[in-house]
């Protein structure tokens, strides 16, 4: 799987650490539930999903990939810092 980070160009996946769906995270003074639901439930869809990767091998930035979790293609990869912060793929 090749990720192509929008600051060093196609890399091999070994460069990037996974580190989970990129959800949007409750506002400080949300419910309780809310933020036991952000920490601790999580979905496993097949098919397009948004993803935090981090370049740990190159620039060190934090990317969204958006990659199919059934075929593993990668759809689109944005800087972390660009992202709307959207909930659905």
């Amino acid at each position: 799987m090749r990720i192509n980070c929008p600051h060093c160009g196609a890399r091999g996946h070994e460069e990037f650490a996974y580190l989970g769906a990129a959800l949007r995270r409750p506002a400080p003074d949300a419910d309780p539930s809310a933020w036991h639901d952000y920490v601790y439930l999580r979905d496993n869809p097949k098919g397009p999903n948004r993803e935090f990767w981090q370049h740990v091998a190159g620039c060190r930035r934090w990317l969204v990939v958006t990659r199919d979790t059934s075929t593993h293609m990668i759809h689109t990869v944005l800087d972390a810092s660009n992202w709307p912060g959207e909930l659905v793929a």
